[in-house]
């Protein structure tokens, strides 16, 4: 027995109709849930916005850094600055100077 005309004629004109919201279906799920999608483009926002704040961090430090060194550079050199620098690395202190000793853990205020 098969079918009857009538019910293939249904059968077919469904088809196109499931078929139909099956491919929108795919590309609305897609656009919001992809990995490109609208839930995502969230995501991908916050994180610029911390890349943002952590480049605009380093620059200030860099900035800062730059400033330091423009200091130590021979053709305007920063008297203070050199001398706190070469008596940091080598460890020195001036004739006239008193040195107090303290342990690791302590602190003088």
């Amino acid at each position: 027995m098969g079918m009857s005309l009538e019910t293939r004629r249904r059968i077919s004109a469904a088809f196109g109709t499931v078929f139909a919201v099956a491919v929108i279906g795919f590309f609305v799920w897609h656009t919001l849930q992809g990995s490109r999608g609208l839930i995502a483009l969230g995501a991908i926002r916050e994180q610029i916005a911390l890349a943002e704040a952590e480049l605009a961090r380093l620059e200030a430090e860099r900035a800062r850094l730059e400033a330091r060194v423009a200091g130590l550079r021979g053709d305007r050199l920063d008297a203070d600055a050199l001398d706190e620098r070469a008596r940091l690395m080598l460890n020195l202190a001036g004739k006239d100077e008193l040195v107090i000793l303290y342990g690791p853990g302590g602190r003088l205020w």
